[in-house]
């Protein structure tokens, strides 16, 4: 499985910002796309932006659009994506995932929740 390394979390209060980072290592053939997911104890996971490596299409989960920001940097040996939140609410408050895999969204457009190369999370809390 792969190792990722994922940092950026934190606390800020409401109307705050935070900037996400994961760092995959190496280029897998079957990593076409990276993502972050989230989830609260106790509920369903959400999918919250993916971006597609080569074309570098980007897609979000209605309730982050205009809000947060996903991006990818390609370095020689590591594929790196950022996540971009502003304008944070409470209800944002969630362990954030970072994840790859050779889809990240449905034809239907939902965002792929479930992978098996990710992060071990990192924890945002937005305070009211």
């Amino acid at each position: 499985q792969v190792q990722f390394e994922e940092s950026g979390g934190g606390s800020v209060q409401s109307g705050g910002s935070l900037r996400l980072s994961c760092a995959a290592p190496g280029h897998k053939s079957t990593r076409k796309c990276m993502g972050w997911f989230r989830q609260v104890a106790g509920k369903e996971r959400e999918g919250v932006a993916v971006i597609y490596l080569a074309s570098n299409t980007t897609y979000y989960a209605d309730f982050v659009k205009g809000r947060f920001t996903i991006s990818q940097d390609i370095a020689k040996n590591t594929d790196t994506v950022y996540l971009q939140m502003n304008s944070l609410k409470p209800e944002d408050t969630a362990m954030y995932t970072c994840a790859s895999g050779a889809w990240c969204r449905t034809s239907d457009g939902i965002l792929r929740k479930e992978y098996l190369d990710r992060g071990q999370g990192t924890q945002v809390t937005v305070s009211s």
